[in-house]
Formats: C-alpha cells, structure tokens, sequence
C-alpha cells in the first residue's frame, strides 16, 4: 500500500504507520525470523506495495504459495479484524490480484526458464556440479579455450563435447593454458551427465532468459515475476546459484542510474541461507561485489532467512532495511544470536530488543527502515499489514491459464539447437576423420607406387642381367666361331707358306715345313687374338 508516495508495511505499538522510504529502497534489506512467524506473509505484501508502485519484483515461491498473488484474497472473521485494527477500510483496502509473471526452469508450472552454459559462466557452474577447486580450475581453462576458439557452449551437450576436444589434445593446449588432467576432465563430464538427469538439459539452452522482460508493468502495477521453487528447492546448491545467475544477469544487463526516486526492480532471495552454505571464496566475494554494486543499478535486494547469522557480515552490513520476525533461544548459541540480531539494530529506549525479538507472536516483527537521510532508523515494534492477494496456491487450472495467456510464453516455450559449440566440433571431427583418411589413402597409394616402382626398377636390373648374359654367350660363340675360321685359316696359310719354304729340301722338307708353318700360324694368330 502507498500513503503519501511512501510504502506502508506495518503499524507500530502505538498504531502508527511504519514505511520505507522508495529511494531507500535500492538499499536491500533483510527479512529474517523462524518458521511460521510470517516471513512469507511479509513478503507478499511488501511485493503487492512495490508493484502499486509500478516496480517489477521477482520472488522465489518456495512452498508453492506465492502464485496465489494473481487471485484476490478472500475475506474471513480474521482478516475482517486485522482490517478493523490497521484502519483499512478507511484507507481504501480492496481485495484483489496482481499481475504475475509465472516462470519455471523445468518448464512445468511456468514459462520455462532457460540459460545458456556461457551466460552461467565456469564460477556458478562449478557449484552447480559441485566441483573442487582444482576441477573447477580446469572448467574456467576450458571455458576460456571455448571464448578462444569463439566456440559457443549453449547447452550440456556443447561443454561435454568441448571437454571430450580438449581431453583428446591435451598435448596441444599444454602450452598455452598449462596441464590438463584427464582425470579432471572425466569428473566434470560426469557431473554434468548428473545434471541432465536432473534436468539439466530443459534449462540450458535457447531462447535465453532476456532478463529485461522481468522489468514489465501491467497497468501501471509493476510485474510481479514468480520463480517456481517447489521441486527445484530440493536442490539447494542448484536453486540458490540458479537465483544468483538471475541476480548477476540483472547486474551486469541493466546500465548505470544512481540513486532515484523509487527502484527499478526489487529482488527477494528467499531461503538464503542456502546460498551461503559450502560456499568458495571468490563466489562470496562475487556476491559481495553484485550486492554492493547492484544498487547503482536501481535494484533492491531483500535476501529472507530464518536466522541472520546465516548471512556473513560483509554482506548483512549492506542491507540498510531490516524485518525482524520472532526468534527462539533454546540453548546459549541460539541466545546468543538473537543477541547479535537485537544488537544489529537502532535502540529503542521503550523497550528491549532482545526480549521483543523472543516473544513476537505470528505477524509481528521489529523493523528499522533508512531515514530520507540514510540513517537506520530506531527500531520499532510493529505488526505487519495483511495481504490483499490470495494466501493459499494458485490451483492448477489458475496456473495453466496464466502460463499460456502470457505473451512471453511463446516466445520461450519451444526449445531451438542452434548451431555450437557441439556442431561445430562434429564437423570438425568429420572433417579431421576424413582428412586422415585422405592423407592415409594417400600415403598407401604412395608406398603402393613405390613398391611398384622397385619392382619395376628390380625386374628391370633382373632383364638387363639376362640380356648381357645372352650378349656374352653370342659373344663367346662368335669368338669360339671366329677362332675356328682364323686358326684354319691360319693353319691353311702357314702350311702353304711352310711348303714353300719346305721344297727346297724335298718332299719330306715340304711336308715337314707345311705342318711346321700351319702350326705356327696358328700360335700367332692365337696371341694376336689374346691381345
């Protein structure tokens, strides 16, 4: 509710109007107190106030209550009383809904909610699957391979196919980002298949959240985005980075304001304490960073918790608005946190914090807002206003209608695959396969041709050999041929030449010097031709 452009959350113990300022409320606050004092209750009606407001608010519905916003409440002998004692009758109080925007990341009880791997980035990853240090160590190098290479990790499957790439040259990435552990990579994979199982595949992918569609307004009335949480609480590493990406999106989307009038857009991290469970250092100070930075963003924080000690003090010391509800003390630790919580506030000499906070009933709480000034104000006892929405959950058939009367439910519904990192590494590999094949091919056809040739070059050598032998046999005969010829020749001449010589002696001379002169003929033809 707005009274003289403040908002109106609860009447102090002496019935007067409790409010926060619009241009404190970029300041975040905290909305703290045990089970079943009224936290949620709280909550709905500082969303219904914001959205009155024209300022988009987002909410996590946990216990599948918050979707009863779109439905007007309905009167009953309690609420008639709690009208009666806040005076809002006179102050116009009408029952009725809200404009809700209803989203789920498993796309079942609201517009499905989607984001990219590379929108998630390595750091919130890591925690979703619950890596170690050195595993996670190994996901921001192989991210930053992927922002290398322009390689687009869309989905799960386009980090499990980059993985397997990276795994397989190992060798090659060595130098440029340092040893990659096979064992490393393996966990990872693993990991992410746990995280298809649990449905992984439905929230990774396109379209992509645009975070700008959260800052919507419906007749005036700010939008009142709704995160379904019922299953997705079960997962509490999941749930609570699944909101810090949606609270980092917003950071790092929405330009620069300052410090205006009224909010751009308020965020209610409920359950937070889950956030900070188990959590590393760098990611606490990346919320510590958004936290601190966000508000010059014209968002509001408001992180709800049962216990304020679940928040660490670097962060609860930027939360200027502050909604205490009941706390109970049952041993010296619990006591002496609802001592830190008391402590925590601005005193107020009419009464005692600490025991105020011990004995608040349901619907009560001690509240500090900031001043116009910035100063926390003293603390007050106050009893928080009633919803004008539906206190219970929306039935199925109020959600159906909702989801799909939505003009952004078409445009998230249908998942698309566009063309990633996965693709891209697919026809790689096809392509690396065929090239090797090729170079194989060629390198057989190669050797192929070179045993061919060797043999070709050996029966070659094989034929010369055997043509020279011919060579020398008809050689041989012709010289075995040309000596017959010449030693009868020879022979024929020397013995003419020796009877010649012969006659002069007689018959016996003649023959004696025909043979004598035949033979050596026939010798020194025989030396001629050894020479």
């Amino acid at each position: 509710m707005l009274r003289e452009e403040k908002i109106w959350l609860a009447n102090n113990d002496a019935g007067e109007p409790v409010y926060m300022e619009p241009k404190m409320a970029n300041r975040h606050g905290l909305i703290a107190g045990a089970t079943g004092t009224g936290k949620t209750v709280t909550l709905k009606v500082m969303a219904e106030t914001f959205s009155d407001m024209g300022i988009p608010v987002f909410m996590a519905d946990v216990k599948g209550d918050i979707a009863g916003m779109m439905s007007p409440g309905v009167d009953s002998e309690d609420m008639q009383k709690r009208i009666e004692r806040f005076g809002l009758a006179e102050q116009g109080f009408q029952y009725q809904g809200y404009p809700v925007a209803l989203w789920d990341i498993f796309g079942q009880k609201g517009i499905q909610l989607r984001t990219t791997v590379s929108e998630m980035g390595p750091l919130l990853l890591a925690r979703i699957l619950g890596l170690n240090d050195l595993q996670s160590d190994i996901l921001s190098v192989v991210f930053k391979i992927a922002d290398d290479q322009q390689l687009l990790l869309i989905d799960t499957k386009d980090l499990k196919a980059l993985l397997n790439y990276v795994d397989e040259h190992a060798a090659d990435f060595q130098a440029d980002y340092g040893k990659i552990s096979s064992a490393s990579v393996g966990v990872i994979t693993r990991a992410i298949v746990s995280l298809e199982t649990a449905g992984g595949d439905q929230f990774f992918g396109e379209p992509a959240l645009n975070i700008i569609d959260w800052l919507a307004q419906d007749n005036g009335k700010g939008v009142i985005n709704i995160l379904d949480s019922s299953s997705l609480i079960n997962d509490s590493k999941l749930y609570s980075t699944f909101l810090l990406w949606m609270l980092s999106e917003l950071f790092e989307t929405l330009p620069e304001v300052g410090d205006l009038d009224k909010p751009k857009m308020i965020f209610f991290f409920d359950e937070a304490h889950l956030l900070f469970s188990d959590i590393s250092k760098a990611l606490l100070e990346k919320i510590e960073q958004v936290v601190k930075l966000i508000r010059s963003k014209g968002v509001g924080v408001y992180f709800c918790t049962q216990n304020p000690k679940d928040i660490p003090d670097s962060v609860i010391a930027q939360l200027g608005n502050k909604v205490q509800h009941g706390l109970r003390a049952f041993t010296p630790a619990d006591q002496k946190m609802v001592r830190a919580a008391a402590d925590a506030f601005r005193e107020n000499p009419d009464f005692d914090t600490y025991d105020t906070i011990l004995n608040l009933g349901t619907g009560e709480a001690v509240i500090s807002f900031l001043g116009q000034d910035g100063i926390p104000g003293i603390v007050q006892k106050s009893y928080v206003l009633p919803p004008r929405t539906f206190m219970g959950a929306a039935s199925d058939a109020e959600r159906d209608a909702k989801i799909k009367g939505s003009i952004l439910y078409s445009k998230y519904a249908n998942a698309v695959d566009p063309d990633s990192a996965f693709e891209f590494l697919q026809r790689k590999g096809i392509a690396d396969a065929k090239e090797a094949e090729e170079a194989a091919a060629a390198a057989a056809a190669e050797a192929a041709a070179a045993k061919e040739a060797k043999a070709a070059e050996k029966e070659a050598e094989k034929k010369a050999k055997a043509e020279a032998k011919a060579e020398e046999r008809e050689a041989a005969k012709r010289r075995k041929a040309a000596n017959q010829v010449g030693n009868t020749m020879a022979g024929t001449v020397g013995r003419e030449l020796g009877k010649a010589v012969g006659s002069n002696f007689g018959k016996f001379g003649k023959t004696l010097g025909g043979n004598v002169g035949a033979q050596l003929a026939r010798g020194l033809f025989g030396t001629f031709l050894k020479k």
